[in-house]
């Protein structure tokens, strides 16, 4: 009898012994580990995108800066008081004024003219910046076809946006598809190569887009330069939306250089673009 109560009472130490532990060890898996990842000053960011939508004026335009943030933080802080100046081959020149503090500088008389050169130029606490991009046309989106039951699953919605390629020239095209979802929009990038002169098509998917909603499709004429700086940007993060600029995986050069402290290279792109633009509905 007594070994028997001794027994029960071992048991029940053991219990309370593995009880304890296991708690202990729930507890230290619900610890948050954050690496100690290298910090470095921040970078001026520069969204300089000059979009010419067809069938406007394009005389409104707008440049974002701002910089850049650390591994962790969501935060974007605007790159306030810089100077923004554009000016064209013919020396004309294009005031960007900042709305307020928002890091947002805009100007509402600037000239598109396609091939046209124009060099940025930036002034920011004392460091100066330039970029020099050309003005790339695109061919008209000419219309969509829908699938769906497209994707993996043979559930999601596929879309196809036509355009015709001009033939006998090297054309690089720059697209970005819109839905009416919570969701970022999906950037890619196409060149020619293969098909100059053919009819071709930018390619999107989405397993929540069902008739009745809409997805904004544009087509960017770009230069090579930024084909090529947008692919790796797109690669590096996994094929991202909404403002690649902001959080870089990794160094990433664009075309803007930092003329007075060259190591301080700045992030994102000068590019300069007409744009075919259309709002397809789901059917």
């Amino acid at each position: 009898m007594n070994n028997l109560i001794q027994n029960i009472k071992h048991n029940k130490l053991i219990k309370k012994i593995l009880i304890c532990f296991i708690t202990v060890f729930v507890i230290s898996c619900e610890d948050v580990v954050e690496l100690d990842l290298p910090t470095t000053e921040p970078k001026l960011v520069i969204d300089a995108s000059i979009n010419w939508f067809k069938g406007t004026s394009g005389n409104e335009q707008a440049i974002k800066l701002s910089l850049s943030a650390p591994y962790y933080t969501n935060h974007v802080t605007p790159a306030n008081n810089a100077d923004v100046i554009i000016t064209d081959s013919n020396n004309n020149t294009y005031f960007f004024i900042e709305d307020e503090n928002t890091g947002i500088y805009q100007n509402n008389n600037f000239t598109p003219i396609i091939n046209e050169t124009y060099t940025l130029n930036i002034s920011y606490k004392g460091e100066e910046y330039i970029a020099t991009e050309t003005l790339k046309p695109v061919a008209d989106i000419e219309y969509v076809e829908q699938n769906l039951e497209g994707g993996f699953s043979g559930e999601d919605t596929e879309i196809k946006a036509f355009f015709t390629d001009p033939a006998e020239e090297e054309n690089f095209y720059f697209f970005e598809f819109s839905p009416s979802l919570n969701v970022t929009s999906t950037l890619s990038v196409l060149k020619d190569e293969f098909v100059n002169g053919n009819e071709i098509f930018g390619f999107y998917v989405e397993e929540d887009l069902n008739p009745g909603q809409s997805v904004v499709i544009r087509n960017y004429g770009v230069s090579q330069r930024f084909y090529e700086f947008m692919f790796v940007l797109l690669q590096q993060s996994g094929q991202s939306g909404g403002g690649p600029f902001e959080t870089q995986p990794a160094t990433v050069r664009g075309n803007c250089i930092n003329q007075t402290n060259p190591e301080n290279y700045p992030f994102g792109y000068f590019r300069l673009s007409e744009v075919s633009e259309i709002n397809y509905t789901i059917e």
